[in-house]
C-alpha cells in the first residue's frame, strides 16, 4: 500500500479501526483499541508505511508494516515487516 499521513482526528481514528495485525510478534485485533489503551484519544498525526502480508487494511491482506500515531507529546509506533517479529513502542517525547 501507499504511505498514508492523516492529521485529522477523526480519519486517523476510523483509519486505526480498519487495521488487523496478525503474525509473529506485536498483534491486535484492532489497531484502534491498542492505541486508545495507550492513552491516545484524539491523535493529531498518523503515518503508515511499508508493506506487511500479515497486516490487513478493511479485510484486505498486504497493509502496511510501520504506524506512528502521536497526539501532543505521546506517541505510538508499530514496526516489523515480513518476516520480522512486529513490537510496539509508546514513548513521551519531550
Amino acid at each position: 500500500m501507499d504511505e498514508l499521513i492523516l492529521t485529522n482526528s477523526e480519519e486517523i481514528l476510523q483509519a486505526l479501526s480498519k487495521v488487523e495485525l496478525k503474525g509473529k510478534g506485536f498483534v491486535s485485533e484492532c489497531l484502534i483499541a491498542e492505541v486508545l489503551d495507550a492513552g491516545i484519544a484524539t491523535p493529531d498525526f498518523f503515518k503508515a508505511t511499508g508493506t506487511d502480508p500479515d497486516a490487513y487494511y478493511d479485510g484486505e491482506p498486504n497493509a502496511w508494516s510501520d504506524y506512528h500515531v502521536r497526539e501532543s507529546k505521546k506517541v505510538f509506533m508499530v514496526y516489523g515487516g515480513a518476516g520480522k517479529v512486529r513490537r510496539s513502542h509508546i514513548a513521551d517525547t519531550p
